[in-house]
This record gives structure tokens, C-alpha cells and sequence, in this order.
């Protein structure tokens, strides 16, 4: 039973892991953004420079990442007070899935000390067979309909409307377009669909060959 436990919170939090790294690497993951820009010709659209809307937004990486900035004052776009709430929740997000990655990812690393000294590791195969499903599957419901997906996603995440931006008031929104966060969910997904891939290989051929 003691075996059990063991392997069901190893298993979980090496999941949990993945999971969490991959949204940390999303979120802070400059180039895409940078790259939407040029695609969806974003400066053109609001007549303000790349490098005008980069610097905003690094201010809002900076205010989400960061615990000790409490306020949020982008240069060149204004923020309603119902704006600036749901900022203020998506930082609490930020720093919770931090958190949760910091965790796991120290128990990761016991938990893959402890199947590698005891010579378990076969036992993580099926739960990365299984595991390579989700992100698949997600990355499907993207394709077919991303509009539901995004509006799902807030409501699970936000008991409240205020992500509903006006143009009008939160002007920000025109610079952060729906398409850019798909591209961010394509990334996530597809960032967890190979470091699973890669662990189901490596462990079925490599260090945790059962012998």
C-alpha cells in the first residue's frame, strides 16, 4: 500500500511537473509574441511601433511574474478598474503555478531517485502511453474550435465577466488579439505532448529499461 502512494504521488507530480513548466515557458515565452506581432500586422492595426508594444508588454510580464510589483501601469494603454481585477487574478494564477511547479518538480526528482534506485522505472511507461493522449486530444479541440475552448477555459478559471475586455476601456485587448493566446495553447500543449513523448521513450529504452 506504502509502494502505492509512493508511485501515485511520484506519478502525479511528475505530470503536474510537466504541466507547470510548460505553461511557465509559455507565459515568459517573449518570441511568440514578438512573432504575432509581425503576423497579424498588430502595429499597423493600433499605429504603434513593435518595439512600443514590446515595452508594454514586458510591463505586464513584469506585473504578473513579479510579487513585489502591486500595481500596473502600462505606458500606452489605460486600464479600467474591471481590467485591472482580472490582471490582478491572472498574477494570482502566475504565481500559484510557479508555485506548483516548484513543488513538483522537487518531488519529481525524488520520486525518479527513488524508481531509479529501486529499478521500478518500467512502471512510468503506461502512465506516459496514457499521458500522450491528453495534450493530443487537446490540441484537436484547438483546431476544431478554439473560441469554446477560450471561453471554457475562463470560465473554469474566473467566477466573474470581468476578462471580457472592451476595446473602449482596456484598449490592451487589441494588442493581445485571441489568436495569440491559441498560438500560447498550441505551444503548451505541444510542449508537454514532446517532453512526454521524450519520457516515454527514454524510460522504455534507456535508464529505466526494466531488467
Amino acid at each position: 500500500m506504502k509502494i502505492k502512494f509512493i508511485h501515485f504521488l511520484g506519478i502525479a507530480s511528475l505530470f503536474l511537473c510537466i504541466l507547470t513548466v510548460a505553461i511557465a515557458i509559455t507565459i515568459n515565452f517573449v518570441p511568440l509574441y514578438a512573432f504575432d506581432l509581425d503576423y497579424f500586422s498588430i502595429p499597423e492595426k493600433l499605429g504603434l511601433s513593435k518595439t512600443v508594444l514590446l515595452e508594454n508588454y514586458h510591463t505586464l510580464l513584469d506585473y504578473l511574474n513579479k510579487p513585489w510589483i502591486t500595481e500596473l501601469h502600462m505606458p500606452d494603454f489605460p486600464s479600467s478598474k474591471d481590467g485591472l481585477f482580472h490582471f490582478y487574478e491572472v498574477k494570482k494564477l502566475f504565481l500559484f503555478n510557479y508555485a506548483v511547479a516548484a513543488v513538483t518538480t522537487i518531488g519529481s526528482v525524488f520520486y525518479v531517485c527513488f524508481i531509479k534506485r529501486q529499478r521500478l522505472g518500467w512502471k512510468l511507461i503506461r502512465p506516459f502511453q496514457w499521458g500522450m493522449l491528453i495534450p493530443f486530444v487537446v490540441l484537436i479541440l484547438i483546431a476544431l474550435n478554439f473560441d469554446q475552448l477560450f471561453i471554457t477555459f475562463h470560465e473554469v478559471f474566473f467566477n466573474n465577466d470581468a476578462w471580457m475586455f472592451n476595446p473602449s476601456t482596456d484598449p490592451v485587448i487589441l494588442a493581445l488579439p485571441e489568436s495569440f493566446f491559441m498560438h500560447c495553447f498550441i505551444l503548451a500543449f505541444v510542449l508537454i505532448e514532446l517532453t512526454i513523448i521524450a519520457g516515454y521513450f527514454f524510460t522504455k529504452h534507456t535508464a529505466f529499461k526494466k531488467e
